[in-house]
């Protein structure tokens, strides 16, 4: 009783209240802050986490500029419910080299974080194109125009620059052959694509939407098929000492 009279003291007094949280924000905010400062990375390494391609960089942007994130989400959270509809959960290297990140907060679609691979290059394209043709329930807008947009590397280079001023690691080697690789992607016959490959291991290589020269379809879709299939779940291991 006399703990709960002593409590009843702090709750009236609006001043003791106040020392007393800010007191309490303090020594929390001590604990949470004070290890970023000795900790050299807060990102685990993972093996296969690579930058972008440059088409890659481009189709996210794409992503990006018409709003798609506002719709999914691109982070599966540790719970049964979403690793088993959508698998392993998001790893924080998966998103280093995003500026800004695609986590989101929202679902009206589904989350995207895996979604590379689970589909054809065809079924992208007419999903996107006609996204009732293939998910009769869909709320999505058509993105038809998408393939009817040409597009050239003309500032492939400066996007690059930019993301290395950031952080993304990308070397002379990689902004000197951006429009060269940017080509290369969606082309499998062209000059180069062995060096694409080596510079972007994993990179796939291939007309995405089956017409001549490269258009925003052809970016996106090199995008959306490469979400989540950098990193070999069937042998990744979490690091036990963080």
């Amino acid at each position: 009783m006399a703990i709960l009279d002593k409590h009843a003291v702090i709750e009236r007094n609006a001043t003791i209240l106040m020392v007393l949280s800010l007191l309490v924000v303090t020594i929390g905010g001590i604990v949470e802050i004070a290890p970023l400062f000795y900790l050299q990375n807060t990102i685990e390494d993972v093996e296969g986490m690579r930058p972008y391609s440059p088409l890659e960089l481009t189709g996210r942007d794409i992503y990006v500029r018409e709003g798609c994130y506002v719709c999914h989400s691109q982070m599966i959270r540790p719970m049964r419910d979403e690793v088993e509809r959508y698998g392993h959960y998001s790893l924080a290297a998966e998103s280093q080299y995003d500026h800004p990140a695609q986590w989101g907060s929202k679902r009206t679609g589904p989350d995207l974080a895996r979604v590379g691979g689970r589909y054809t290059d065809k079924w992208q394209m007419d999903h996107l194109s006609n996204p009732q043709s293939v998910v009769p329930v869909s709320l999505m807008p058509k993105y038809a125009f998408l393939k009817d947009v040409m597009i050239e590397p003309t500032y492939i280079t400066d996007l690059m620059n930019t993301h290395k001023f950031v952080g993304v690691p990308y070397t002379d080697e990689m902004i000197a052959s951006a429009s060269a690789d940017f080509k290369a992607q969606a082309d499998p016959d062209a000059d180069g694509v062995d060096d694409l490959i080596a510079r972007y291991p994993g990179a796939q290589v291939r007309n995405f939407d089956g017409q001549p020269g490269v258009s925003e379809m052809d970016a996106l879709i090199a995008y959306l098929q490469m979400l989540g299939t950098l990193v070999d779940f069937s042998t990744f291991t979490p690091d036990a000492s963080r």
